[in-house]
């Protein structure tokens, strides 16, 4: 049997734990909906439920030049309509929506390949 290696992440931001209405991002535990890549986390995300979710609430992602947007939509999936993200799409950004919890498991595991990865969550 082959050894195992340790995962390196060196991602100054790092999920590590989800529960609803909760998000520890290294050791702050956060009750708001947050924006975070690997080097940025922008904390108070406007946005509390997916109801309030505008075009425009994706304008702080751009900067962050993610390769991959993850919009974690809080305790359930919930399809957005692409109105609603299309333009991070016409940018050459890729765009997955799926609940909140499996937004923090990509977003580590995308961060862990060193991937571009920037997620929205609804917390």
């Amino acid at each position: 049997m082959p050894p195992l290696e340790l995962d390196q992440n060196n991602a100054k931001y790092q999920i590590r734990a989800y529960n609803s209405g909760m998000i520890r991002v290294n050791d702050q535990t956060l009750t708001t909906s947050i924006i975070i890549s690997a080097d940025h986390l922008i904390e108070d995300w406007a946005p509390r439920s997916v109801q309030e979710l505008t075009p425009e609430s994706f304008a702080a992602v751009l900067p962050l030049k993610p390769d991959v947007l993850l919009i974690g939509t809080g305790s359930q999936h919930i399809l957005l309509p692409i109105e609603l993200y299309g333009e991070l799409i016409n940018q050459g950004i890729g765009v997955e929506v799926m609940d909140t919890g499996a937004a923090c498991r990509t977003f580590n595991a995308l961060c862990s390949e060193y991937r571009r990865v920037v997620a929205a969550l609804i917390i």
